[in-house]
């Protein structure tokens, strides 16, 4: 059974930074999926932030393009989200997903909370 564990949250000013990760366990071919962030502010609906495919072909949604970078070490499954020039607006839940497109399954991680606030 795959587990995702995400870890880094935290309270920080705007203008800062935070680094997310994500460590999958119970995965072999954890090389192969498709891993991506997800982030679900209050009283809004779980957006996809980035998405790192399994040859590093990455992607983000308009609003944190320049400023988020996902990244993933297969060497150790796991998958990073730098964030920079943080604004109040990028504070919610942050969620990891695999995406093993070849059984047609999805596993998510429980979330870290990110708070951007002075």
């Amino acid at each position: 059974q795959v587990q995702l564990v995400e870890s880094g949250g935290g309270l920080v000013q705007p203008g800062g930074s935070l680094s997310l990760s994500c460590a999958a366990s119970g995965s072999t071919f954890f090389s192969i999926y498709t891993m991506r962030w997800y982030r679900q502010a209050p009283g809004k609906q779980r957006e996809l932030v980035a998405s790192i495919t399994g040859d590093f072909r990455t992607d983000y949604v308009d609003s944190v393009k320049g400023r988020f970078t996902i990244s993933r070490d297969n060497a150790k499954n796991t998958v990073s989200l730098q964030m920079k020039s943080l604004e109040p607006e990028d504070t919610a839940v942050y969620y990891c997903k695999l995406e093993d497109f070849a059984r047609a399954m999805s596993y998510w991680g429980k979330g870290t909370l990110v708070t951007v606030s002075s």
